[in-house]
């Protein structure tokens, strides 16, 4: 009965729902905001990938310790939770 998982009818039958359902009007303005968004991170991930890179041609590793050195240090902040700062201090 199934011998394969889609069959040619099986893909007419959906795209008639998907028409049905987003109408003829909808489709282009969705197919153009995909376009859109797949190029936007089609550039970002770009953007990312030269970002790892360095420009001088030196090994990512090096350039670490350096990263680090530039950031400024973190203070440590006392953090209580919701319910000990709700409890009462009663004193005995």
């Amino acid at each position: 009965m199934l011998r394969n998982g889609l069959e040619p009818w099986h893909i007419f039958v959906v795209l008639a729902v998907v028409i049905l359902l987003f109408g003829s009007k909808k489709l282009p303005e969705m197919a153009r905001g995909l376009g859109k968004s797949m190029r936007i991170l089609k550039a970002e991930t770009k953007a990312m990938r030269e970002d790892d890179t360095p420009a001088d041609g030196t090994a990512q590793s090096t350039a670490a310790p350096q990263q680090a050195a530039d950031r400024p240090a973190v203070t440590p902040t006392n953090v209580t939770k919701a319910t000990e700062a709700k409890r009462p201090e009663t004193a005995a």
